[in-house]
């Protein structure tokens, strides 16, 4: 059977691949995309979305237990771990049926099944019905990534769990472990301990959220604490002894071990490439710790063939990987587009309180050479915040003194996720502190406290 030609062919539908495929069609570009399991891939499926609907869930079970500080009533509070699933579940299949109709929509071919790179420009899909060739000038490889397993700590579903079987729990966990404290466990760690179950943190770095501003990790650490949560920094898993209902986890910290006993562990030590089987090596595409090695345009080195998003390598992030899509789709219809950069990339974490940040750290901007002035504002000091019943958080903000430049904004607190968008279209705008003085911000919002912060970097703050 003679091979289908096209111009474009993306390898995986997630937020990466069927972004760059869906531009690349805009553009006039003859586009396939190829999936072995889910459109969408693992954010809508299986990460970003479920969690938040999660999230979400906890997030309400939470405020129904502070009714009495709203003047309100609630009595004889539950939950139902399976609905709460089946809700989460039910938004990633309608998202997952809406990229279908959009890679439908702008005529993107989709093919189901596993490819691999059978030569300069030829892949081959093993799908259900037997094996299709395609060929394209070219290849976007987008295959994403997933847990990594770390030996004797490997996941089975039942005792111990990755990202997926946390999604789709067999049971409510008693007493909760979760290895690492990145967005993914930090964020599990919050729905289960919100919904009632001891949970203990384990980190082997100096703090939680290793990758935040030290004064952020700092702040919700207590905040978790304060929840309930066990945290325990400088320390390690070593083994763990699966019983019949039970697991003894060996914690090494401080120069000693200790046992605990856990109902279920949740595995969150970080991802590794999904590269196997895909036959880069033979084309001579260079990987390293499990990523696919690119250039600031995501160009392999060899021609014709891009890697993009998890795949590629930090941040891990679904917008990285759209952005990037976008980009090589544009590269290859002709533009010249801007390499994505990835300090200007926010970061989210959907626990309680919120964490956002984008660009440097206060230490990573000192550690760079800069000079800085930095700025925060607290959210007991703003109107908004006391009206919600979110007193705790604070806004900072860390700009170079000699430039005015912005250099990274951190947050924690309600509804940061949502407010960091504003310092990033403001780091894309190449702003400065006068033009975020200057910017008048509505009142009352959260929002307010964006513009506080940048005050009380210059010591013109009002509110505090």
């Amino acid at each position: 059977m003679a091979s289908k030609s096209y111009d474009m062919i993306v390898i995986g539908a997630g937020p990466g691949g069927y972004v760059s495929a869906i531009r690349g069609a805009q553009l006039g570009l003859k586009v396939a995309v190829v999936e072995r399991e889910h459109m969408g891939g693992i954010c809508l499926n299986w990460g970003c979305i479920p969690t938040k609907a999660m999230l979400r869930s906890s997030e309400v079970f939470h405020l129904m237990h502070r009714a009495k500080d709203f003047g309100l009533k609630a009595d004889g509070l539950d939950f139902d771990l399976e609905a709460v699933v089946k809700r989460s579940r039910d938004i990633a299949k309608q998202l997952n049926s809406g990229v279908g109709h959009l890679l439908k929509k702008n005529k993107v071919t989709a093919v189901m099944g596993e490819a691999s790179l059978k030569g300069k420009g030829k892949v081959s899909v093993k799908t259900e019905n037997g094996t299709e060739d395609l060929e394209a000038k070219h290849i976007v490889l987008a295959t994403g990534a997933r847990a990594r397993e770390l030996p004797g700590l490997e996941a089975d579903g039942d005792l111990v769990w990755t990202y997926k079987h946390a999604l789709m729990p067999p049971r409510m966990p008693g007493k909760l472990l979760v290895i690492g404290s990145g967005a993914i466990g930090i964020e599990f760690a919050n729905f289960y301990n919100t919904l009632g179950a001891e949970t203990t943190v384990v980190e082997v770095m100096d703090r939680i959220l290793p990758v935040e501003d030290a004064e952020i990790s700092g702040m919700a650490r207590k905040a978790f604490e304060k929840q309930g949560m066990t945290i325990m920094e400088k320390a390690m898993v070593k083994q763990l002894d699966r019983g019949k209902g039970k697991v003894t986890a060996h914690i090494e910290a401080g120069g000693k071990v200790d046992k605990k006993e856990f109902d279920a562990v949740i595995s969150a030590v970080g991802i590794v490439g999904n590269t196997e089987g895909l036959g880069l090596e033979e084309l001579g595409v260079k990987v390293e710790k499990t990523h696919v090695v690119t250039d600031a345009h995501c160009r392999t080195g060899v021609e014709g063939i891009y890697a993009i998003g998890d795949l590629a390598g930090a941040p891990w992030l679904a917008h990285k990987a759209s952005h990037e899509g976008v980009m090589v789709a544009e590269m290859i219809a002709g533009g010249t587009p801007h390499a994505v950069a990835p300090e200007s990339i926010a970061g989210c974490t959907y626990c309680h309180p919120q964490i956002a940040s984008v660009g440097l750290t206060e230490a990573q901007a000192k550690e760079a050479g800069h000079e800085v002035n930095v700025g925060r504002f607290p959210f007991i000091g703003n109107g908004k915040a006391l009206a919600l019943g979110e007193p705790e958080g604070m806004v900072k903000t860390v700009f170079d003194a000699k430039t005015g430049e912005l250099l990274g904004a951190h947050m924690i607190g309600a509804e940061v996720t949502e407010l960091i968008q504003g310092y990033v279209v403001g780091r894309q705008l190449e702003t400065t502190e006068e033009d975020l003085m200057q910017a008048v911000f509505p009142h009352p919002t959260l929002s307010e406290m964006m513009h506080e912060s940048v005050l009380d970097a210059y010591g013109r703050v009002i509110h505090i």
